[in-house]
């Protein structure tokens, strides 16, 4: 054991390049298909797509989140079921690429559409379909908004993405044994969303974190998004699976400190200015531009920081 530690501490080591070659501006690194990248195996059996780290497009498809897979020798589990009935056919025709196993379950992530409308196709190949049931449960109630989203963005590219609820649920952890795998799926506690789902394979000490974690593009801080109980999971359960391997939600797989440098010190840094700003008297105009310099080079920063801000100080004005 301690020498496939040793390995795997290494490759993750080897493969940190890699966050160098993600742009925000490139639109689609692999034309020959809706995916915004050709799948890439991250350990033996442990496959990721890795999205888009740009909001949603038409020209990346919607594919900027990542769709995982594992390949257990008695069948596929899917981590995601994507943005759209045509990502999730085109992830089915990179796994059968890859093996000849048929895929027997999807676990969606969260609630969003990027985790969940890709549903449709799955249930049509007859996979049954796992979610958190604050996820689920998010779906239900903003399903249709979601998809209607969706296909005003991505146009002929969500043709026949539906609503499709996942089939079961869980509340705290799901076993799965499928093959040589053993994995656990968990919900850690609030983060990012609601019903946040890490899938964590003990023996592999990997972890496909969700959005839980981010490093290469600024984390999206959302008005129902708890700060200070994302900053408690995280410390009390996250950081405790002890991962040597992280697959986050978006950019490249990387490793703990990587993650914990840009989600739980960003986190902490940006409650750290938004608690000096509230200190000396200051309001909400001005909160939207405390100082975030330190996390400008990753990607969406423009799009995300200011709003980021504003919804630190709306929630630690009241805590």
């Amino acid at each position: 054991m301690t020498i496939v530690r040793i390995a795997l501490a290494a490759l993750a080591i080897c493969l940190l390049p890699l966050a160098a070659q993600a742009d925000q501006n490139i639109p689609d690194q692999y034309p020959a298909s809706l995916l915004y990248k050709k799948p890439v195996e991250v350990i033996p059996n442990v496959w990721t797509s890795i999205g888009a780290t740009a909001p949603p497009t038409y020209d990346n498809a919607g594919h900027n989140n990542n769709l995982s897979f594992l390949v257990t020798g008695d069948g596929v589990i899917v981590i995601n079921g994507g943005g759209s009935y045509g990502l999730a056919k085109a992830l089915h025709a990179e796994i059968k690429m890859v093996t000849d196993q048929p895929v027997k379950l999807v676990v969606n992530e969260n609630g969003q559409g990027h985790a969940a409308l890709g549903n449709c196709y799955w249930a049509e190949q007859g996979v049954k379909i796992l979610a958190h049931e604050d996820a689920a449960e998010e779906f239900t109630a903003s399903g249709h908004q979601i998809l209607e989203a969706a296909q005003r963005r991505l146009k002929d590219r969500a043709d026949k993405t539906c609503v499709k609820e996942p089939d079961e649920t869980f509340s705290d952890r799901k076993d799965v044994s499928l093959g040589s795998m053993k994995i656990e799926v968990l919900y850690l506690g609030p983060a990012h969303s609601a019903g946040d789902t890490q899938v964590w394979l003990p023996e592999e000490k990997l972890v496909i974190a969700g959005d839980m974690a981010f490093h290469e593009r600024l984390l999206p801080i959302f008005d129902e998004t708890d700060t200070a109980a994302w900053l408690e999971t995280w410390e009390n359960e996250f950081e405790k699976l002890g991962a040597v391997y992280v697959i986050p939600g978006h950019g490249h797989p990387t490793n703990m400190a990587q993650v914990r440098r840009y989600t739980r010190d960003y986190l902490v840094y940006l409650r750290g200015k938004i608690k000096e700003h509230l200190d000396a008297g200051g309001g909400l105009d001005k909160a939207f531009y405390v100082d975030q310099s330190p996390y400008k080079h990753l990607h969406t920063f423009d799009e995300l920081a200011t709003r980021n801000a504003g919804r630190v100080f709306q929630q630690m004005e009241f805590e």
